[in-house]
């Protein structure tokens, strides 16, 4: 009797762009994992192919055999690779020209680059499909959390209404200490570089614009509209003070960098900002590093995931999560219908957002300062729901911080009240608006 050869299934030929944390966990994942990963996904998951700047730079990872290259763009034009693994980052440069590359060549490919996408996202998804290859990125967005499937295939059968999210852990570890420390935001800062929890450069964190690029991905997948990063409302957290973190405290609330994306009747919000968020609230004790999306489905209703939102072994389970998919040949447009299918945004102003307001104010210490104040707001169709004033002075004309609640109030109408209050002599600083909201 002659027994039936069966010949094991072709592995997955992986070549990976960038050998930095992320891309050293990723080979130290497949390495680690890979009986596991090739009886999932029916196949194994092999590197065959890199790419790094310095191939002597010692790296935590396992040494292998594959070939390297010193330009990026080769590994598409490489025939053993059938798929790309771009982690270099940017919007534009090489990792767009690798990843195009790839795609016009049939290969798949798998990325991490929120920039990229949340600026070429709907291009992109074009041209992966008029090649019919592949395109994934569960790692863009919130590391390890498997929110880009969650919303492309778990919670398929519900229109989403609204996405929620903390997206950024130096501004979530940074709001996180000044809560528990007391100190202000420059001194957590620096501890947070000290720490490598942020950059040498942290604007692209504290200003928001990483939040935001997560934000523009995330609701194209919500909503099936195409990418539309200028669409976004972007702010910081560099104007939040330890006065802000003890206010909140005192009236119920914790501050959050919150990025919120709504349908609305005059079209979809998305925007990134300081928020005061209840404390009882699921989202106010995401604290630290950590990161959490929740999206409300009209059958679902809410939903929330939580967990790492970045560093070199979350950010590599979802890589490799989406190479896995890729080896067992499951496969879905990238933003969850056809790039074709995709509608323009129509974006709801920010001037005619509603909602209610903290107003953090310096001011001299005199008779008169808050009546002034208050017909500004009210000039403006803004009512006040609490106020509290702290530091009395004993000396007549030193600052003193004054802090207003407000009922529902409209954007551009907070935001000329603001402007006419900063103009009055006894106010010493801008004031610092914050909104309210309970996810």
């Amino acid at each position: 009797m002659v027994k039936a050869v069966v010949n094991s299934p072709a592995p997955l030929k992986v070549g990976i762009a960038g050998l930095g944390v992320v891309g050293a966990g990723v080979v130290r994942l497949l390495d680690q994992h890979a009986g596991t990963l090739a009886a999932r996904a029916g196949r194994p998951i092999k590197v065959v192919a890199v790419s790094a700047r310095d191939r002597r730079k010692k790296r935590d990872m396992p040494k292998g055999s594959w070939r390297w290259y010193g330009d990026a763009a080769d590994l598409a034009g490489d025939p053993d690779v059938d798929v790309v693994v771009e982690l270099i980052g940017g919007a534009d440069g090489k990792a767009r020209a690798l990843v195009e590359a790839a795609l016009r060549a049939g290969k798949g490919v798998v990325t991490a680059n929120k920039a990229m996408l949340a600026v070429h996202g709907a291009k992109i998804a074009a041209l992966a499909e008029a090649h019919d290859a592949p395109l994934a990125f569960e790692a863009a967005v919130a590391g390890g959390i498997p929110i880009v499937k969650a919303l492309r295939e778990g919670l398929i059968g519900n229109r989403i209404d609204q996405i929620t999210g903390i997206l950024n852990g130096t501004c979530n570890y940074i709001l996180t200490e000044m809560r528990n420390t007391g100190r202000d935001f420059g001194e957590v800062l620096k501890e947070a570089q000290q720490l490598g929890y942020a950059e040498a450069d942290p604007s692209f964190d504290i200003d928001g614009v990483d939040a935001a690029h997560k934000l523009a991905v995330l609701t194209s997948l919500a909503f099936n509209t195409r990418v539309d990063f200028r669409a976004v409302h972007v702010e910081g957290i560099r104007h939040v003070s330890a006065v802000d973190i003890a206010f909140a405290r005192e009236f119920g609330y914790r501050i959050k960098l919150l990025a919120i994306a709504r349908r609305t009747p005059r079209g979809i919000e998305q925007r990134v900002h300081p928020c005061m968020v209840p404390a009882d609230t699921p989202i106010a004790h995401v604290d630290g590093v950590f990161n959490a999306v929740s999206a409300v489905g009209d059958y679902v209703g809410r939903v929330m995931f939580e967990g790492r939102g970045a560093g070199s072994n979350p950010t590599a389970s979802a890589v490799v999560a989406d190479l896995a998919d890729l080896a067992a040949g499951r496969r879905a447009p990238a933003f969850g219908v056809p790039a074709v299918k995709l509608q323009p945004l129509k974006a709801a102003a920010m001037a005619d957002y509603i909602g209610r307001y903290y107003i953090r104010l310096i001011v001299r210490d005199q008779p008169g300062v808050l009546a002034d104040v208050s017909a500004v707001l009210r000039d403006h169709k803004i009512s006040i729901e609490s106020l509290v004033q702290r530091g009395r002075s004993e000396a007549e004309n030193q600052p003193v911080a004054v802090v207003f609640i407000t009922h529902e109030a409209r954007e551009a109408d907070m935001a000329r009240a603001l402007k006419r209050i900063a103009k009055l002599r006894p106010v010493l600083q801008p004031p610092a608006p914050i909104r309210i909201e309970t996810p």
